[in-house]
């Protein structure tokens, strides 16, 4: 199998490697996530200027043709930066939905919005109860008339925030957790009736307690097939999944690299410690479980366009070596830089935090384990 990048891929990668390194450096990122918005619409609207909000998504979607690869690619690069900026809730799964199942006119309003950056998207889907079960849902959306009425919570919708609509996950119909009776809605976040409780996260990001209390809901701001959208759900959490493992593989590649050169630096007993065997064993385990994560993101994006079967097996697998991989690299990392190593002043404690999120992100390794397992026995 060919693994090599196509010129145009290559291009995608190294554009967004040479604007996070020049705009979205150490000092910039944290004055970034400590202003009142908590992320940076000028980033956004040059992510929208380079093109790289339409790289995942057909020419005929009003895109450059690309798909989960340049997903993957871009998200290896914001690893590398912390980027905070919501692309995997707007662009991967609230694009994903539209690509996957929007009507032609959703595309229109929607779809072209989010390519030019206009319109920013949150993907709201988690509830308390939920536990990673996508079915497992009580908010309803009721007929009304010719539309539904939603009422529900959503917790920890990340950007939020920043928001001009939500993609929304309720239930139509059956009970709580039924695979059926399950759809898809775009909300405005302005419609009467939404509310937020925002907040900052531990990573850096900002997210929302989001309300829905009799919320209207037009016939045609349905995604996809009514009381059938559980499918379409785990096609686009999947691919999500996937984004974030390459984020993943990003921010381990500087999370080794900086510990190894604080190692070279660092002296005791008149020495580096990079000189003790027993670090140099441990840079090394830190490498390695970096290298297993990127074939591991490379197995889980090149499957996403294959059967249900075939996709969950590699996004689950992926999922739990990541995740096993993140927290390896994050506390091996704090644990040589010492005390220093969680304090915001030092970028290492970031990537810890954003590496620690990220192994519970889209579903614990615990999650994704007995997913597996599940699925392998279905075989």
């Amino acid at each position: 199998m060919d693994f090599n990048f196509s010129d145009e891929q290559n291009m995608v990668r190294d554009g967004i490697s040479r604007l996070v390194r020049e705009q979205y450096d150490w000092d910039t990122r944290r004055g970034i996530i400590a202003s009142d918005a908590g992320w940076s619409p000028e980033f956004w609207a040059q992510l929208a200027e380079l093109g790289m909000l339409a790289a995942p998504f057909s020419e005929e979607d009003g895109g450059f043709g690309g798909g989960a690869v340049e997903t993957m690619l871009i998200m290896e690069e914001f690893g590398k930066g912390l980027v905070v900026e919501p692309f995997i809730p707007s662009v991967v799964c609230a694009g994903g939905f539209l690509k996957h199942a929007g009507t032609a006119a959703q595309k229109e309003e929607y779809l072209s919005a989010i390519i030019a950056g206009e319109k920013v998207f949150a993907f709201a889907y988690a509830e308390p109860q939920g536990r990673y079960d996508l079915a497992n849902l009580t908010t309803t959306a009721k007929k009304d008339g010719e539309g539904f009425s939603l009422n529900g919570q959503k917790a920890v919708v990340i950007g939020a925030p920043w928001a001009s609509h939500f993609v929304v996950t309720a239930r139509t119909s059956g009970g709580q957790t039924d695979a059926g009776g399950v759809s898809v809605f775009v909300v405005a976040k302005d419609a009467a009736g939404v509310s937020l409780r925002d907040y900052a996260t531990v990573d850096g990001r900002r997210a929302s307690e989001v309300y829905f209390e009799n919320v209207s809901v037009s016939a045609d701001a349905l995604i996809g097939e009514l009381d059938g959208g559980l499918p379409l759900i785990e096609t686009v959490v999947d691919e999500a999944t996937a984004a974030v493992c390459a984020e993943a593989t990003g921010a381990m590649q500087v999370t080794h690299a900086m510990t190894l050169e604080y190692a070279k630096q660092r002296k005791q007993f008149g020495v580096p410690i990079s000189s003790f065997q027993v670090l140099q064993h441990r840079m090394v385990d830190m490498f390695m479980e970096y290298e297993q994560s990127i074939s591991m993101s490379y197995l889980a994006t090149i499957k996403l366009d294959e059967d249900a079967a075939a996709r969950k097996h590699a996004v689950s697998s992926a999922k739990v070596r990541v995740g096993q991989s993140a927290r390896f690299v994050g506390q091996s990392a704090v644990q040589t830089h010492g005390g220093m190593g969680v304090t915001d002043e030092t970028a290492v404690g970031s990537y810890f935090k954003r590496l620690s999120i990220i192994e519970s992100e889209f579903g614990s390794v615990d999650h994704h384990m007995r997913r597996h397992i599940k699925l392998t026995a279905a075989a």
